[in-house]
């Protein structure tokens, strides 16, 4: 009877969730249930799996609308029809074009038109017209009574009562953008589309048993189910199963003997466990997608870093997928895969962000567009971001929505209609909101991804499933994740700007000999890691001091206990003191020294958690993996995750463990297991930011050119220009002569490039660039003038940066000189020009230049100084009692520090009070760290950026010094000339 309902998958449309929907059947005893969602099938999987478990038959259909306009509601009769509907829906999602107002042809799809919307003579055999509860009356005068073969009951659903609908009507505001007095009615659900028991359905009905007839008839014939225990991923790499393990048992003994030599036993063995449980659980050909992956980006160049879980597998590390030895590490390979998970493993591969994609499209081309899709995410309605589509919906002014959605808890009392969208806000919170992709997930299907669901065309070019990562591990896909990230940017980048600045090349994957280099070892210890991945913020800085780290083992650690958890747990601070003082603390049990020595004690990766729920408390690795996926948001059955809990307290109890050390260790994983890395993953941070590290240490320029070019670095771009400052090199302002796009290097120069002036467009100073490399550098402003051919407004952003100092005029005098100039230049190749027309000479008045002004015009277009510093704009003299470098000589006194405002990091007390860690840069261009405690914060708030004179006493903890500031001001700066 129910063959036209919507959930909350209609985005901003439906109310009630697939759970909701499927209850209020079966309380109902209806036995057949159709989902109908608006042109997507996204909730169609847990439907299937919802109303397996309610005793439900499912049917699967989508109604097709172009806007509000309802056109058809196609039923799938069975599998192949679903992905009949499917294939037409990801068809519009490619094309970007309207669905048809009349039904394309489908061997095993009904066709529902609205009733009245055809006549009975256009039906094709596979098309019904659709009667409403509301349209009985109708069919006593109309023809269509003596059709009823062709006549179906399609009471659609949308909400569950008249308070549902008033939240229908409010999503649906949301979804036009539009007030919601303003909204046209029938833009809405009908009054009627609420379930009804099925018997007042059939009462309804009753003088039109034929048309009862058809519905059940319709009903019978369709049937929908999913496998959700088999795997779906392409089933085969080579087109033979054997054929696949005897290629990566063959792959996997090569890269043994390349990763460890011909002698290991301990490597072998363990090879071997691993490829039998690959074997077992048929990941072979996962594997070997995943090595086809890398061979293909090695051989373009490409760098990558294998992350993650994956890197506890010793076979990932002889296919080269990692680089991280799990034996060196002692890494468990169940923390990847055992026989017990439920859910299949992916690897984390990162590349540069600009080659990524790239690896994407080889992805795509090799293993076809229908059988590969990335995967897409739900967002969901949250926090501040319903305030803001509510209040504009219920026309809040600007000034009202703005602070209602800055403090939701403390401002939705302001009036009536905030406290009613307070209310609102409650009802529809986690609601699907809006289809995204996800952040590198990608599948690799045997049978065509469209047999589960609709594929969208996002602006990123490549299709993309409807559904989540969760859903496609119920179907039991296993996702591959090809991530993007700034860090391998950066190194590739510096690699082959040392290549070409001083003609050395770099092999960046000798990492051996990078953790054992003294100057390496030398720059991590002072925590010298600015532009470094990963350890550069001022956290890390911080960690590192206090640890005095200097080798690979420490630094992996440090990745995983710089997470919140831990810090906040306490266990941080309490490592770092058992760190250096390991004769001064004890096990909290005998089986936390044996298992946790290495950590003395403390809980420091994902694998800490496995190894103390598998040797404390007795439960299996599998079930401990399990846990650790709950605790990390990976899972969604929270039964699933009570009776493990369950099971870890009775085994503590039979035991006879004291209840306190129970519980303590239990706070210690509960605080930690959702915050923390796994050791794979620090591991691969690790060496990551050794190779950083390593081009740091002995090409400081070219590594800093190359973090400026790939801005994505903690810190705001001028930080690194600061930090290459620091190391030697002289910046130079943008030249039109030696500037490129991007920041170059000659010798120790850096050039800025021309993509960090503000307004400046980038096709014209990419055409500066070009017509220099064809035709040689610029002579003069009129020479540049009559080759680049910019508008006046380009021209002055290029003098006002500095691009034409070379010609020694000052920018007042070429500013004048832009704006008389008029010549054109001929319209005729350049290499034809034999004999150029002596350009005409302006006599101009004497006119001064003031650095401070220059200055001012670079802070504006650059966002920093550079023809000098912003302590020269200081109209004081002082520069503070104490430097960063000699902080550490004044511990416990009082001191004053001038520095320039670099960053700064909120964090809240045990009270719920705000309390700031600030960054600054001294006039020498050292980092020095400051805490700021509520008291003091209350009384002097930061200002914004800029120079700050700071007041407080100088404390350290483990060698690492800060200013404990009780008092701060902004310093006040030179006038700026340009204003008078």
């Amino acid at each position: 009877m129910y063959l036209n309902n919507h959930s909350f998958y209609s985005l901003r449309y439906g109310t009630l969730s697939v759970e909701a929907l499927v209850g209020q059947a079966k309380s109902f005893g209806i036995q057949a249930l159709a989902l109908t969602d608006i042109n997507n099938t996204m909730g169609m999987v847990d439907f299937v799996r919802e109303c397996r478990r309610q005793g439900i038959k499912p049917i699967a259909g989508v109604e097709f609308r172009n806007q509000d306009q309802l056109l058809y509601v196609g039923i799938a009769r069975s599998n192949t029809g679903f992905r009949e509907l499917n294939e037409m829906l990801t068809k519009h999602n490619l094309d970007d074009s309207p669905y048809p107002e009349e039904a394309p042809e489908m061997k095993d799809v009904f066709m529902i038109y609205p009733a009245g919307s055809r006549k009975y003579g256009q039906l094709k055999e596979n098309e019904f017209l659709g009667v409403r509860l509301s349209q009985v009356s109708k069919l006593l005068s109309s023809d269509l009574r003596f059709k009823q073969e062709k006549l179906v009951l399609m009471q659609p659903v949308t909400f569950r009562d008249e308070e549902d609908r008033y939240i229908h009507q409010n999503l649906c505001a949301v979804a036009h953008n539009e007030l919601l007095s303003r909204m046209d009615p029938s833009a809405f659900a009908a009054v009627d589309e609420f379930m009804l028991p099925p018997d007042r359905l059939r009462a309804a009905f009753v003088l039109y048993p034929g048309l009862l007839k058809t519905t059940e008839w319709l009903v019978a014939e369709c049937e929908l189910d999913f496998d959700f225990s088999t795997i779906k991923n392409k089933k085969t790499f080579t087109g033979n199963a054997a054929d696949d393990r005897d290629l990566l048992h063959k792959l996997a003994y090569d890269g043994l003997q390349y990763r460890y030599g011909s002698d290991d036993m301990r490597a072998r063995r363990r090879v071997e466990e691993e490829l039998a449980i690959i074997d077992k659980l048929g990941f072979s050909a996962y594997f070997l997608i995943t090595w086809d992956v890398i061979r293909y980006s090695m051989s373009r160049g490409f760098y990558h870093v294998g992350r993650g879980s994956g890197a506890n597998s010793v076979v990932a590390y002889c296919l080269r997928i990692t680089d991280v030895d799990p034996i060196e590490l002692d890494l468990y390979f169940e923390r990847f895969l055992n026989p017990k998970r439920s859910s299949p493993p992916d690897f984390d591969i990162d590349y540069s962000w600009k080659e990524r994609d790239e690896v994407i499209d080889y992805i795509f081309k090799r293993y076809g567009n229908r059988h590969t899709a990335l995967l897409g995410t739900i967002s969901t309605f949250r926090g501040k971001s319903i305030y803001r589509e509510l209040g504009k919906v219920h026309g809040l002014p600007k000034a009202e929505i703005d602070e209602l959605v800055s403090n939701p808890g403390k401002f939705y009392n302001l009036n009536k209609i905030t406290r009613h969208i307070h209310e609102l806000a409650q009802h529809i919170v986690d609601f699907p909101n809006q289809r995204s992709i996800h952040a590198g997930g990608i599948l690799i299907s045997e049978e065509p991804i469209t047999n589960y669901v609709a594929l969208d065309m996002p602006p990123k070019g490549f299709l993309t499933t409807q559904w989540d990562m969760y859903v496609s591990e119920d179907l039991v896909y296993e996702k591959l994740d090809i991530l993007s990230q700034r860090g391998i940017g950066h190194i590739k980048e510096a690699a082959d700007i040392i290549k070409a600045n001083r003609r050395i090349t770099v092999d960046i994957h000798q990492v051996q000999q990078f953790k054992e280099d003294p100057k390496v070892k030398d720059q991590l210890r002072r925590a010298e890691t600015n532009g470094c991945f990963y350890i550069e913020s001022p956290a890390m800085r911080g960690l590192l001091r206090k640890l005095r780290c200097d080798n690979y083992l420490t630094l992996v650690a440090a990745s995983s206990i710089i997470r919140p958890g831990v810090a906040k747990s306490g266990m941080m601070r309490e490592y770092i003191h058992r760190f250096h003082h390991p004769e001064s603390f004890q096990y909290l049990h005998p089986v936390m020294q044996e298992q946790l020595s290495e950590t003395y004690g403390v809980m420091v990766y994902q694998e800490d958690v496995l190894k103390v729920c598998h040797h404390f408390a007795g439960l299996d690795l599998a079930d401990a993996d399990v846990l650790r996926r709950i605790m990390s948001g990976k899972k969604r059955k929270q039964n699933e995750f009570e009776e493990i809990v369950g099971r870890f307290f009775e085994n503590c109890k039979a035991r006879a463990y004291p209840d306190s050390v129970t519980k303590e260790v239990w706070r210690q994983i509960e605080s930690f297991a959702g915050y923390s890395f796994s050791k794979a993953h620090s591991a691969s941070y690790a060496v990551e930011s050794f190779q950083s590290l390593y081009l740091k240490a002995h090409y400081p320029l070219e590594f800093q050119v190359a973090v400026i070019n790939n801005f994505g670095g903690f810190y705001h771009t001028w930080v690194y220009f600061n930090e290459a400052r620091r190391q030697g090199g002289y910046i130079h302002l943008p030249c039109v002569n030696n500037s490129q796009y991007l920041t170059s290097l000659q010798d120790t120069t850096i050039y800025i490039g021309f993509v960090h002036i503000a307004g400046l467009e980038e096709r014209l100073a990419r055409h500066v660039v070009e017509e220099r490399k064809k035709h040689g550098n610029y002579q003069g402003l009129h020479d540049f003038i009559d080759r680049v051919k910019p508008c006046i407004e380009q021209i002055v952003i290029l003098i006002r940066s500095g691009a034409f100092a070379f010609t020694g005029q000052p920018k007042s005098g070429l500013l004048w000189e832009a704006h008389l100039y008029r010549k054109k230049s001929k319209t005729v190749e350049k290499p034809s020009l034999l004999f150029k027309e002596q350009a005409r000479r302006y006599q101009l008045p004497q006119l001064d230049s003031e650095p401070v002004e220059d200055a001012y015009d670079e802070i504006e277009l650059l966002g920093f100084p550079v023809s000098m510093t912003d302590f020269d704009l200081l109209i004081t003299k002082f520069r503070g009692e104490v430097q960063a470098e000699t902080m550490l000589d004044h511990v416990g006194q009082r001191k004053r520090m001038l520095g320039k405002l670099v960053t700064i990091k909120y964090v809240k007390t045990v009270r719920g009070e705000l309390m700031h860690f600030g960054t600054f840069v001294d006039h020498r261009g050292e980092l020095f760290d400051t805490v700021h405690f509520p008291p003091s914060l209350k009384q002097y708030p930061f200002q914004g950026a800029g120079m700050y004179l700071l007041l407080g006493k100088i404390v350290e903890e483990f060698g690492y010094p800060m200013l404990e500031v009780e008092k701060m001001a902004r310093m006040p700066m030179r006038k700026d000339p340009r204003e008078s």
